[in-house]
């Protein structure tokens, strides 16, 4: 209940319009309003403010034509409208749809990159690394090859619950196996695998998080318990899927590598426009966790779809312990967005029925020396592959070997490009890129 009141206040902030509610006619519809309620806000606090052109609003039918003209490029690129509900939705982990996820190899093989434990691929033992074959009797890697999204999208069909697609996949020890699944609405699990890993190092957890989204919360607890239970001394953070997500999940996550007494140390800052800055900006400390390791160095997996909230942990833990990232260049997005939904609440209609979320970049965050502004990413120490042939948390993956080598002592510097894939989903449910800052008024 703490977290979903969270949310609420989160997304119906007390605003009021820039504009005197018109005389009801039909003319001005919602999406107009929307449209003019999008451009007063972003006038305001929108990160890069001052960059807005002019614009004759009556030239746009509703806010999403708008933003892509007042959006400042080519550094802006994660400012959304969405819907309401369906963004409401997808940040407490609701889900539509098989739960796979699938790549091409560098054999152009198609294979499995994650699966929900909520699919019902999963107690039939489908894990990351299975080849897939083949799509309602379609094979499946001429599609990929082609990168034909078109296709791709037929052949899945629909996010509705109850369609159902047949697939043949190849086990690792070669076995053929066909299998029916039948899309379902369930609830995401977050972190996607979670082990303790016995090093010559020492004992070493490794865990795989994927969003940072309300379910996290709980999972993330409930691993680093289990890391505590087993002493660990050392913590591989696998963060090659995360685009990002809550802001407390984030300070969560970096709170837990942490000692118990490290709450009176910020975690990090919040910048925003000159406008609203001397308001707004704030500093945000570390939190105290149920069990946190204390640990003094700690290891990152990374691709470029490492994004926003999993950039902001590794930033915040960068002057306070020794962090190595290994894998690929993160995706470099140091700034987030306040969210604010549309009808905005008035005095004449306090809590309307929202249709819109308007998520505008609003600020920069820094960690607690300063540092960020890395819109290029962060590139790692070690180059390393996303091998997509090994399941998550098995130490011969390229990565996770690469990150145990680093706390091994044996690591070597690698020249050679990283091969980057692609990886396709059912039609992305949760928005990407996301650092979701605390809620903030919005009055003229």
């Amino acid at each position: 209940m703490k977290k979903l009141l969270l949310i609420t206040v989160l997304i119906i902030p007390i605003l009021y319009g820039c504009k005197k509610d018109p005389d009801p006619v039909d003319e001005y519809t919602l999406d107009e309003r929307a449209r003019d309620g999008l451009y007063d806000l972003m006038k305001y606090a929108y990160l890069w403010y001052n960059t807005m052109p002019t614009v004759k609003l009556s030239e746009f039918d509703g806010p999403e034509e708008i933003l892509e003209d007042l959006r400042f490029l080519p550094k802006d690129r994660w400012s959304f409208v969405t819907d309401y509900d369906s963004f409401m939705a997808s940040m407490q982990g609701t889900f539509v749809g098989h739960g796979i996820r699938m790549s091409l190899d560098g054999a152009n093989n198609v294979r499995v990159v994650s699966l929900y434990e909520g699919s019902d691929l999963w107690p039939k033992g489908v894990r990351r690394g299975w080849i897939v074959k083949e799509i309602n009797d379609t094979p499946i890697a001429p599609i990929f090859i082609s990168d034909n999204d078109a296709a791709y999208n037929t052949l899945m069909g629909p996010a509705t619950a109850g369609h159902t697609n047949k697939f043949l996949f190849q086990k690792p020890d070669g076995t053929p196996v066909t299998y029916s699944s039948t899309k379902s609405s369930f609830t995401i699990n977050s972190v996607t695998a979670a082990k303790v890993l016995d090093l010559t190092s020492g004992k070493t957890g490794y865990i795989a998080f994927e969003t940072f989204i309300e379910p996290s919360e709980q999972e993330l607890n409930d691993a680093f318990a289990d890391f505590k239970a087993n002493n660990v001394t050392d913590l591989i953070i696998d963060l090659r899927y995360n685009t990002g997500g809550y802001m407390d999940i984030a300070q969560q996550l970096s709170s837990l590598v942490l000692k118990a007494t490290d709450t009176t140390k910020v975690c990090y800052k919040l910048r925003y426009n000159a406008l609203v800055g001397p308001d707004w900006d704030e500093s945000y400390n570390f939190v105290k966790t149920q069990s946190p390791l204390g640990l003094d160095r700690v290891v990152f997996i990374t691709t470029r779809s490492s994004a926003s909230a999993s950039e902001v942990v590794i930033n915040s833990l960068l002057p306070y312990v020794d962090v190595t990232i290994v894998g690929d260049t993160t995706h470099g997005k140091p700034a987030g967005m306040n969210i604010w939904g549309f009808p905005f609440p008035s005095n004449a209609d306090p809590d309307p029925d929202y249709t819109y979320v308007f998520a505008p970049i609003t600020f920069e965050y820094v960690n607690a020396s300063d540092e960020g502004r890395f819109y290029e990413g962060i590139e790692p120490d070690i180059k390393a592959a996303d091998d997509i042939t090994h399941d998550f948390g098995d130490p011969e993956e390229a990565s996770l070997a690469a990150a145990i080598a680093v706390l091994q002592g044996t690591k070597a510097k690698s020249s050679a490009p990283v091969r980057r894939n692609r990886v396709y989903s059912e039609g992305r449910q949760l928005p990407e890129h996301l650092f979701l800052g605390p809620p903030q008024s919005f009055r003229k």
